[in-house]
């Protein structure tokens, strides 16, 4: 049987119980207080420093101030590059709760394309600056900016800031010279200076804009700025100006740059013209162009897709790496070579019978005029443009004087000075073919050289080039597109100029020039018809260069060719004979004969510069500071 149980208190016991558990919990709440007290000591007294910065750099902002581009102008003042006022969307990421819907709210207000958003997120995932504003959208309107600031309580880290955005004036006349801005891209940022570009959207991309980008560009300034607990800036604590870029005065004319592209008439084609005694580019078209102005501020992508599938290139440069093949163009280089090295004098004679034929071979290799020109010395095979005669004269100097002798002419290399993505083209030599074909050089494929067609290729740059050291009688200067920085002259270094072209008889020089004077206003000059009226001495020489090869007794028929396969026009001329003020190169894709279709240009550029322009030079200084075929037949070769 259970017994009762003692149902009695000990007040003894309870009471020692109670005490324990209070001590118990003194001690903890006393380790904890201590645990406290260290740590506060640790953090106050021994990090002070530390802890100190942390919270400094919490409260104050050092924002990057980026410069004002430079303007550029050409030799007369005429603006061709500026900066517009406008309105560009940007976000700060530290500032922005959930960038997703922030983006998605944006895409609601401002109907953002797609493509737009997703280039967003990739420049975003890039590393950069904290606080820095991350370009969305360039080039507001009114009604954006009005619904941006309605739901600007939606949208913390998202600012609308007013900036300079890049114009240009005459976007598709100057579009391949002046070249373009655009966005920073993470391969550009590499090559750049962070520092510098800090705050800094756009960057120079093609062109003028992307030699001169570091003249242009400027430095970026700092401020410092106070912010409360969301970023927003409270007050200015100091600032450092950024130090704009500076302007650049370009040696080009825009009226004679209007001119070219509007001779040119939306055909496919270069013009450039050089000034010959200073090496300054006057001017340099390349038709199509396109509106740089388009990719100022992002491109769409459809827009963009068209320019790229366009069937007629506008985005490639035909002046500067467009290689065509020299044609008859070549013949008063040819020329020059042929009496510096003693294998042709001015009074030799060849006779022509309509073909040229090599030793020891049947084929034979025709004049552009089947029936031939009879007897030809040096300064009639220029003005009728014979192709025996030079036939022969590159039989006898062979491949490897020739390509010595062109390459102090400037073919086959970058010839200017600042143009930036010059092509070299292709003067071919016996080791090149034998590098690149493993084959050895044949003598027919002299005979194709020494008339400017086979592997010879050159680019309009080039040939305006060579035709300003002819008239210089064989004085190098190399082509150069500025002429000054903000009021200073610009001073270039000029690496691998070549040495002067040297006669030992100068006045030879004057023998080939007067074979080219006779190209226009000889009785049998090829373009004789161009030349009509002239008011001033001008020497040139045309040029016809096939697309595709003829069998030795097929005839070449343009009306039976498809457009693109026609041959392509070039002209290369030079005023005035005594005193040379301009030298130019034309060349005409698939317009056929150079005498019938690239001469006329010439001339209206020649005459521009010669009679009709306001003659607004520039200072004195710039040029111290830089010690065919007969009208109507079938074409030549």
């Amino acid at each position: 049987m259970r017994q009762p149980r003692d149902t009695l208190k000990n007040p003894e016991h309870e009471l020692r119980i109670f005490r324990l558990r209070s001590l118990l919990a003194v001690v903890i709440v006393l380790a904890l207080s201590g645990l406290l007290a260290g740590r506060l000591f640790y953090l106050q007294v021994v990090q002070h420093e530390k802890y100190s910065t942390r919270s400094e750099k919490n409260r104050v902002r050092v924002e990057p101030l980026p410069p004002t581009r430079g303007l550029i102008y050409d030799r007369n003042g005429e603006l061709l590059a500026e900066n517009r006022p406008t309105y560009n969307l940007t976000l700060v990421r530290e500032r922005v709760d959930d960038l997703d819907q922030t983006l998605a709210l944006l895409v609601d207000l401002l109907d953002l394309p797609a493509d737009q958003v997703e280039a967003f997120r990739e420049r975003s995932r890039q590393r950069q600056r904290p606080y820095q504003p991350a370009l969305l959208m360039s080039d507001l309107d009114e009604a954006q900016i009005a619904r941006l600031a309605v739901n600007r309580h939606r949208l913390p880290g998202v600012e609308v800031e007013a900036q300079l955005l890049r114009y240009y004036p005459d976007a598709e006349a100057m579009s391949h010279v002046l070249g373009y801005v655009g966005r920073i891209n993470t391969e550009e940022l590499q090559r750049v200076d962070g520092g510098n570009y800090a705050g800094t959207h756009f960057i120079g991309k093609t062109g003028v804009e992307r030699f001169y980008e570091d003249t242009l560009h400027g430095q970026a300034g700092l401020r410092k700025v106070e912010t409360n607990a969301r970023g927003r800036v409270l007050r200015e604590l100091g600032h450092t100006d950024p130090v704009p870029g500076e302007n650049l005065t370009l040696t080009l004319d825009k009226g004679l740059q209007h001119l070219a592209v509007d001779l040119l008439d939306g055909r496919r084609g270069a013009i450039v013209a050089i000034a010959p005694q200073t090496g300054e580019i006057l001017a340099m078209a390349s038709v199509p162009g396109f509106d740089t102005n388009q990719f100022v501020t992002g491109i769409d992508v459809s827009s963009y897709r068209a320019l790229q599938q366009d069937i007629d290139l506008p985005l490639f440069n035909r002046a500067i790496r467009g290689s065509y093949p020299a044609g008859s163009t070549i013949k008063p280089f040819m020329a020059i070579t042929g009496l510096r090295n003693g294998e042709i004098t001015p009074d030799e004679v060849v006779y022509d019978p309509g073909y040229y034929q090599l030793p020891n071979d049947s084929r034979r290799y025709r004049n552009w005029l089947r029936w031939g020109h009879g007897r030809v010395d040096l300064e009639r095979a220029l003005e009728v443009s014979n192709n025996t005669y030079f036939y022969s004269l590159a039989h006898e100097l062979g491949i490897d004087r020739i390509h010595d002798s062109l390459t102090q002419f400037g073919f086959g290399t970058r010839v200017a000075a600042d143009v930036y993505g010059q092509s070299t083209g292709l003067l071919p030599s016996r080791d090149w073919k034998r590098a690149r074909f493993d084959q050895p050089w044949y003598p027919g494929e002299t005979l194709s050289v020494g008339i400017g067609q086979g592997y010879l290729q050159i680019t309009p740059l080039q040939l305006a080039s060579a035709t300003a050291t002819l008239a210089n009688r064989g004085h190098w200067v190399k082509p150069r597109l500025v002429h000054e920085t903000g009021d200073e002259p610009m001073l270039l270094e000029l690496p691998d100029t070549p040495p002067d072209v040297e006669l030992e008889h100068p006045e030879w020089w004057e023998d080939v020039i007067s074979g080219m004077e006779q190209v226009l206003s000889g009785n049998e000059g090829t373009a004789r018809r161009a030349g009509a009226g002239l008011e001033y001495r001008m020497a040139g020489k045309s040029g016809t260069a096939q697309v595709f090869s003829l069998g030795q007794d097929q005839r070449y028929n343009a009306d039976e060719l498809k457009e693109r396969l026609r041959d392509h026009a070039l002209f290369m001329a030079f005023a005035p004979v005594e005193d040379p003020q301009i030298a130019v190169s034309v060349i005409i894709e698939n317009a056929g004969g150079g005498s019938s279709h690239a001469a006329a240009p010439a001339r209206a550029m020649t005459d521009y510069w010669m009679l009709e322009r306001d003659h607004g030079e520039l200072p004195p200084e710039a040029a111290a500071d830089e010690d065919g075929e007969a009208d109507g037949a079938e074409g030549e070769a």
